[in-house]
């Protein structure tokens, strides 16, 4: 099905009406370069949650939780309020978001839905260990031994898995060889979101190395069990939580995803009590993240490498939570597949939003445009260094969304299309976003809207065609 096709001709290949598929123009590499001759190459320190949806910041004004640790962040940086994942051809979605992630690929060229990622395809962290950056990680890793081992030079606490009760992580000391027994695993003797954050402060007072870093830490919360402590439970007591606009006692349709383990973590038809506690434990869970965060970044500035760091915040995929009557991320709706995405340091604006489509994994091609490094042929995505330096709006104009074989969606800047493919029978959405942020009013049946649904059905079927979608045939109707 993958062709090997090279960086550049795959994307020359695409023809989606992207506003730009250059991979960063010369002058602009140039006077990058200029200016970090005149100083170090920055650290990295990236900080990944799991499950948190792109709405769940304070600072967004989006919802009630309180992140004033997150929010902070984006007044010294720059926000991408319209960051998404792919899909994923798993209901483990965080599987193939992390490797997409981690190697710029797109979803139809991972291997193995991401859980492993092969030699030829390049890692993030790899690449910067070649270019003499020391690299950690500490949290979850959920794409393979040997591709971490691959990554990273050293780490701490590292949770090979993709959930676990926050006050049983297994976990594992870094292992120099690579091979990380299931022998060696013990239990993390902390709250999960203090054990990371422990692991990452300590490398923090302790790294005395010339060389620049990449520190990844890849937290489990907010994902379930929603245990947060005490304190941070009480701060959301359930009866005071609004209810979503699109809150549902069901999803009206089959979507094919239904019955799955996320979705049964309440009973049906769901019920506006059962709702407002789920909300509840899953902001109380950020906000005890949020503050594990702050003790990060204060051991960062504490340690004088702040003004010299480059911080990346983001998300590995949303969560219904109630929205459409689900509480998963197995669908393509906004809440699932929008996450939060940060970038603050040097030479990024700071206390800025851009409602730039993008994807999580342009992040890797544009932190190699930010260091000035040659981007791997292996990597499919698309730098937003033109979006951070303010030469451009945006370097898409439409996204692409898949999840497994039964839901397929398209989004362009206002328009967005999901379609069905459910036992033999289909289902048609189309949503605007601009009136309709919250996806309730489906207007796929209007006769106003047959010529859009046209050439959004068009625009599916050459995003499927170009990316290899093994389930073309059954989306053409």
């Amino acid at each position: 099905m993958y062709q090997n096709l090279d960086r550049r001709n795959f994307l020359k290949s695409f023809g989606l009406g992207m506003a730009s598929l250059a991979l960063g123009d010369f002058c602009s590499r140039a006077r990058l370069a200029a200016a970090t001759k005149s100083r170090r190459q920055p650290n990295i320190l990236f900080l990944f949650t799991d499950d948190q949806r792109f709405s769940a910041l304070g600072a967004l004004d989006k919802e009630e939780v309180k992140t004033p640790n997150m929010d902070k962040i984006m007044r010294n940086g720059l926000t991408f309020t319209r960051a998404h994942i792919m899909g994923s051809m798993s209901g483990a979605v965080c599987m193939p978001s992390r490797a997409m992630l981690m190697t710029g690929r797109t979803l139809f060229h991972l291997q193995n839905y991401g859980s492993s990622i092969p030699p030829d395809q390049i890692l993030l962290p790899e690449l910067l260990r070649s270019k003499g950056y020391q690299t950690f990680a500490t949290g979850k890793w959920h794409n393979g031994r040997s591709a971490f081992a691959r990554a990273f030079t050293s780490g701490d606490k590292i949770f090979f898995g993709g959930m676990a009760n926050h006050l049983k992580v297994p976990v594992y000391d870094f292992d120099p060889t690579g091979k990380y027994p299931k022998s060696k695993a013990y239990i993390g003797e902390k709250f999960s979101s203090i054990l990371f954050s422990d692991a990452i402060i300590k490398f923090l007072q302790e790294y005395k190395s010339d060389s620049p870093f990449f520190a990844y830490v890849s937290y489990t919360a907010p994902h379930d069990p929603r245990m947060a402590p005490r304190e941070y439970a009480d701060m959301y007591p359930p009866d005071k939580i609004k209810l979503p606009k699109n809150f549902k006692p069901e999803h009206p349709f089959d979507n094919g995803e239904l019955k799955i383990r996320d979705e049964e973590l309440a009973p049906w038809p769901r019920t506006p009590e059962i709702i407002r506690e789920h909300i509840a434990a899953y902001y109380a869970m950020i906000t005890h993240l949020d503050a594990q965060i702050g003790r990060v970044m204060k051991t960062l500035e504490q340690t004088g490498r702040a003004d010299n760091t480059i911080i990346i915040f983001a998300g590995d995929n949303g969560l219904a939570v109630g929205q459409h009557g689900l509480l998963g991320k197995q669908n393509l709706y906004e809440h699932s597949v929008r996450v939060p995405l940060i970038m603050a340091g040097p030479d990024i604006p700071q206390n800025k939003n851009t409602e730039a489509l993008c994807y999580l994994n342009d992040i890797y091609p544009t932190v190699c445009d930010i260091l000035d490094l040659e981007i791997p042929e292996s990597v499919e995505s698309i730098s937003l260094l033109p979006v951070i330096q303010n030469k451009k709006k945006s370097v898409r104009d439409n996204l692409f969304y898949v999840y497994k074989h039964v839901q397929r969606g398209v989004r362009g800047d206002r328009w967005k299309l999901i379609k069905y493919h459910v036992q033999e029978k289909y289902t048609t959405q189309l949503f605007d976003l601009n009136k309709d942020p919250w996806e309730l009013n489906n207007l796929a049946n209007e006769p106003a809207q047959e010529s859009r649904l046209k050439k959004m059905n068009k625009l599916l079927q050459q995003w499927m065609k170009k990316l290899d979608d093994p389930d073309l045939a059954d989306f053409s109707v």
